[in-house]
């Protein structure tokens, strides 16, 4: 239900897909007979222009398929509380724990393990289906596809394109009018252009002097209102995406424009909880917000109120125009891709998953060739190069002693090795049912 709806919605929307069969599959029933429940209402409202059909079975499910989008997790919560709340209270210095620090190690190693059974399913019943991963931690799961399978595949977030958005509103420039570019590893991507399209204009000056504003300086009294505001979900919502102390450092001290928030970009940095006094706990928010959400899917598939649902245009997901490209062999430019590095970054690991812009066609996906990310960037992502090799070998061969070796390396780690094997062992133990050995 995190991405469902909305890729309903955006196949429903694009002309170039009507016709298609559109199957979706979950191993829950109950949470699968809403999903279909609210797409058949999504279909309707846009004319019923695909056939819609849901499965348990995944032989049913991927038999024939050309595509498969992957967004899949279990105990997403009840998990990533673990992943954040042990290793702090052994000394860890993580911002959120979800796709970097030492909790995320074990995010990391469920989801590729989901995922890869995802994938084996895929080279039994539709072993030509190019497959979408969507499911986090990106990076590492996505190099675990390309090193542990022969699945086609490409990973995807909106980062990049949400931090256009961001970044417009603040500049007060339409949104469409924005060029831009950006590279680096998933949630650490930073922007290298930023154009108005209209005028030609070089935006990236304008965005670090925007930075340089007394605004940005979070003082004490901005930190104390932003503490009150986190208390109550709307307020927590916009210090999710305006409270940004660290984004703001990254700017004024090495001229870095992040595409993403502090919570993201803060995982991969172990200065991110010193960028402030008061820095919030992401899972505080995303947690209640996405429960909300569950609820008013679960409202919107099962009233029999009229809804305006044919007022939904496509959102700024690029899942969908990725397929539609390939199917229709229609050239389309994409932000951004998550692929094994294959000179696209000149100073990042051969073969480590980078974020690059891609062209999209009937032959596949063109990632850019950009320019060196230079430093300290550089060094920063060759520190998460290394992990994503340590986790994704620990996953494909069942060893956890090469987990607990990228545990104990992880930046936001405690610095005795001791330290660390209690925070591993007891994942360890609240988990085991979930990991790959």
């Amino acid at each position: 239900m995190s991405f469902g709806p909305t890729m309903v919605n955006d196949v429903v929307h694009t002309s170039r897909l009507h016709g298609a069969r559109l199957m979706l599959h979950d191993v829950n029933p109950e949470r699968l007979e809403r999903a279909y429940r609210f797409a058949c209402k999504l279909n309707a409202a846009a004319g019923a222009p695909v056939v819609l059909d849901y499965s348990t079975d995944p032989a049913e499910a991927l038999q024939g398929a050309d595509f498969v989008l992957s967004s899949a997790e279990f105990g997403r919560f009840e998990h990533w509380r673990q992943d954040f709340e042990v290793p702090n209270r052994y000394g860890a210095r993580q911002i959120n724990g979800e796709n970097g620090g030492p909790g995320a190690v074990f995010h990391s190693l469920r989801s590729i393990s989901n995922t890869l059974s995802i994938c084996r399913s895929i080279e039994e019943h539709c072993p030509e289906a190019f497959l979408i991963n969507l499911s986090n931690p990106m990076s590492r799961v996505t190099l675990a596809i390309n090193r542990g399978t022969k699945v086609r595949n490409v990973g995807m977030c909106h980062e990049m394109p949400m931090g256009i958005g961001r970044l417009a509103r603040r500049l007060r420039i339409r949104r469409s009018d924005i060029e831009a570019k950006a590279s680096g590893i998933n949630h650490f991507t930073f922007f290298t252009e930023f154009r108005n399209k209209r005028t030609g204009e070089d935006l990236m000056p304008k965005i670090r002097e925007f930075y340089s504003r007394q605004f940005f300086d979070f003082s004490p009294r901005t930190q104390r209102i932003a503490q009150q505001l986190d208390r109550v979900l709307p307020g927590a919502l916009l210090v999710e995406f305006n409270y940004i102390p660290l984004v703001t450092q990254l700017v004024r001290e090495y001229g870095l424009v992040a595409c993403s928030v502090d919570s993201h970009i803060g995982e991969y940095l172990p200065f991110a909880v010193d960028a402030a006094d008061w820095m919030p706990t992401p899972l505080d928010f995303h947690e209640p917000l996405i429960v909300r959400a569950e609820k008013a899917a679960a409202w919107l598939a099962t009233t029999r109120l009229p809804l305006p649902l044919q007022a939904m245009g496509h959102s700024h997901e690029e899942v969908i125009p990725i397929v539609a490209a390939m199917w229709t062999d229609d050239p389309t430019r994409i932000l951004a891709v998550n692929v094994p590095n294959r000179g696209y970054l000149p100073d990042v690991a051969e073969g480590a998953i980078v974020e690059v812009g891609a062209l999209v066609d009937g032959k596949g996906i063109h990632p850019d060739t950009m320019a060196p990310v230079g430093e300290p960037l550089a060094g920063w992502i060759s520190t998460q190069v290394e992990l994503q090799n340590l986790i994704v070998d620990a996953a494909l061969n069942q060893d956890p002693a090469l987990a607990f070796e990228a545990l104990r390396q992880d930046p936001n780690s405690p610095a005795d090795e001791a330290t660390c094997r209690k925070i591993f062992d007891e994942l360890m133990g609240l988990q085991a049912a979930r990991l790959p050995f």
